[in-house]
C-alpha cells in the first residue's frame, strides 16, 4: 500500500509542487493549508504516515502545530521545511519531536530520501513499542491487525470480556493468532503488566505434564535435584494461557478442574498445596464438544473453561484484512532482514486475496517472510511468492558473479497486447514525436526485463545515469533497483 505524506503549507504553489515531486515517486498526497486544517484532518482519522510541515505559516506555526500533534497523541514521523527559519527556530522544531528539516526549495530527490527515512525510522519505533508492548503484558486489541467485520466482532467481545475475570475459551483453526487475542485479552484487562505465561499443552513430553504444570518439590522423583515452580505458580497474579487444552492427558484434566475449582496446586511431592491467583485463558483447534462426546475430554471441564467461548476468525473469512497485514508484515521484516522493500504491488496483493491460506495467517506470514528475502526490488513482485502464483524469479542460473537475464521468449511476445508495443504512428496515421516513443520503448523494456535497469540500459545502448534520468524526467513506473540492489543515481 502507498504511503500517505500530508503536506502542510499556507503556500498553494509550494503545495502543488510537493504533490508532483510525491505522487511521481508513489506517495500519496494529501495537502493541509495551515496547522488548524493539518490537526483537523489527523484528529478526523484520516491517514498520514509522514508529515511534511512548514514552519512559517500564519495563524498556527509549524513548531506550534507540532507541539499540539504530540501533545495529542500524535506520533507519524515529521520533517520540517524552512525558507527563512532561523537555526534557533530548526533546533526547536526539531527539540518538539521532528525527524528532520528541509531547506526551501528543496530537491525532489532531498525530499525523497528524507521521506524514506523518516519513514524507516517510523516502522523502527513501532516495531520496538510492539516488542516492549509484548514483553511486558500490555498488548492491547489496538495491536491486532485488521477491521474486517468478522476481527471488529472479535475485538467487541474481547474487550467486554477482558474487565473481568471469566474464564475464555478460545476456538479457531491453526494458525488465526489464537496467542495474539489471549495476550490482547491479558493487556486490557486489570492484570496488565503483570505475568503472562503461555503454554502448549500438545508439546510437554506426557511424563513432564504434572511436573511442568504444577511443579515438584526437591527429591520428589529421579532427576528433581531441585525445586520447581510449575507454570501455575509462574503466573500467579497474572494470566496462564493454555493454548491446544484439548491434547492435555485425562488424567491431568483432572488436576486442572481442581486447580480451577480450588484455587490451589498440589505440587509433585508437596506436603500441601500453595494457594494461586491465575487467570485462565484456554485455546483449540478442536471441537471440544466432539472429544467429550468420544471421551477424550471431560465434560465437567469442559464446561468449566467454555464460559466465554471467543471464535478466532480463519484468514479466508477475513480477506480485506489482508493487506494491513502484508504491510505489517513487510515493515517488521524490513526491520529485521534490513531490506528496503516500501510494499507489495497492487497485482501481488490481488493475488494473496485470492489465496485460500490453509495455514491462515501464520502461512501469510511466512510467505511474506519469504518474499522480502527474495525481493529484488522496492516492490514485492507476484513472481516473490512463487508457492502461490506458480511464478519463477525472471532469473537464468549462470555463474555466481554474472547471472544473466533470460531473453523474452518469442510466446510472450506474441502474448503481449498489441497496445502494449511501441506505436510509431499516432491515431491519426502521422508520426509520434521521438520523446513519445522513447518513453513508451523505455516503458516496454522496464516491462519485458522486470525492472532489471542494468540489462534494461544495456539493451537500449545507454548509460545507467542517463536511463535513471529519463525514468525521472518522463515520471515512468515500474523501475526497479540496480543489480546491486541500490538505484542509480543520476
Amino acid at each position: 500500500m502507498a504511503k500517505t505524506v500530508l503536506v502542510v503549507d499556507d503556500d498553494p504553489t509550494q503545495r502543488r509542487l510537493m504533490q508532483a515531486v510525491l505522487e511521481r515517486e508513489g506517495f500519496v498526497a494529501v495537502l493541509a493549508d495551515g496547522g488548524d486544517m493539518a490537526l483537523e484532518r489527523l484528529i478526523a482519522g484520516a491517514a498520514a504516515d509522514v508529515v511534511l510541515l512548514d514552519l512559517v505559516m500564519p495563524g498556527m506555526s509549524g513548531v506550534a502545530t507540532l507541539t499540539e500533534m504530540r501533545a495529542r497523541g500524535f506520533n507519524q514521523p515529521v520533517i520540517v521545511l524552512t525558507a527563512s527559519g532561523g537555526i534557533d527556530t530548526v533546533v526547536q522544531a526539531m527539540q518538539a519531536g521532528a525527524q528532520d528539516f528541509l531547506v526551501k526549495p528543496a530537491a525532489p530527490e532531498r525530499v525523497t530520501v528524507s521521506l524514506r527515512n523518516a519513514l524507516k525510522l517510523g516502522d523502527l519505533t513501532a516495531e520496538v513499542d510492539r516488542l516492549k508492548k509484548h514483553a511486558t503484558g500490555n498488548t492491547t486489541f489496538n495491536e491486532l491487525i485488521g477491521a474486517s467485520r468478522a476481527m471488529a466482532h472479535v475485538k467487541k467481545l474481547g474487550e467486554r470480556a477482558a474487565r473481568s475475570t471469566i474464564p475464555i475459551l478460545i476456538t479457531g483453526e491453526s494458525g488465526v493468532g489464537k496467542e495474539l487475542i489471549a495476550r490482547a485479552l491479558h493487556g486490557c484487562s486489570d492484570r496488565a503488566g503483570k505475568p503472562f505465561v503461555a503454554v502448549n499443552c500438545g508439546a510437554l513430553p506426557e511424563n513432564l505434564v504434572e511436573s511442568i504444570l504444577f511443579g515438584h518439590e526437591k527429591g520428589s522423583f529421579t532427576g528433581a535435584t531441585d525445586k520447581h515452580l510449575g507454570k501455575f505458580q509462574e503466573a500467579n497474579g497474572g494470566c496462564l494461557f493454555l493454548d491446544e487444552v484439548s491434547e492435555l492427558p485425562l488424567d491431568m484434566q483432572v488436576k486442572l478442574l481442581r486447580v480451577l475449582q480450588e484455587g490451589e496446586v498440589d505440587a509433585v511431592g508437596a506436603k500441601r498445596p500453595t494457594k494461586i491467583d491465575v487467570r485462565i485463558i484456554s485455546a483449540t483447534n478442536r471441537d471440544l464438544a466432539q472429544a467429550v462426546a468420544d471421551g477424550r475430554f471431560r465434560e465437567d471441564l469442559y464446561y468449566r473453561l467454555n464460559v466465554f467461548p471467543i471464535e478466532a476468525p480463519a484468514l479466508r473469512d477475513r480477506r480485506e484484512d489482508i493487506p494491513a497485514l502484508v504491510e505489517h508484515f513487510v515493515r517488521r521484516f524490513n526491520i529485521e532482514e534490513g531490506k528496503g522493500v516500501v510494499a507489495a504491488t497492487p497485482e501481488s496483493v490481488a493475488l494473496l486475496m485470492a489465496h485460500e491460506w490453509p495455514g491462515n495467517v501464520r502461512q501469510l506470514e511466512n510467505a511474506v517472510y519469504r518474499a522480502i528475502v527474495l525481493a529484488d526490488g522496492p516492490y514485492l513482485q507476484p513472481h516473490d511468492f512463487p508457492a502461490i502464483s506458480g511464478l519463477k524469479p525472471p532469473m537464468v542460473e549462470g555463474p555466481a558473479s554474472s547471472a544473466v537475464l533470460a531473453p523474452p521468449t518469442e510466446a510472450y511476445i506474441a502474448e503481449m497486447p498489441k497496445e502494449a508495443l511501441v506505436r510509431i504512428l499516432d491515431d491519426r496515421g502521422h508520426l509520434r514525436t521521438l520523446e513519445e516513443i522513447e518513453k513508451d520503448l523505455i516503458q516496454l523494456a522496464i516491462g519485458i526485463y522486470s525492472g532489471h535497469m542494468s540489462e534494461v540500459a544495456r539493451r537500449l545502448g545507454i548509460g545507467r545515469s542517463t536511463l535513471y534520468r529519463k525514468v525521472r524526467e518522463q515520471g515512468i513506473e515500474g523501475a526497479g533497483p540496480d543489480d546491486d540492489g541500490e538505484a542509480e543515481a543520476a
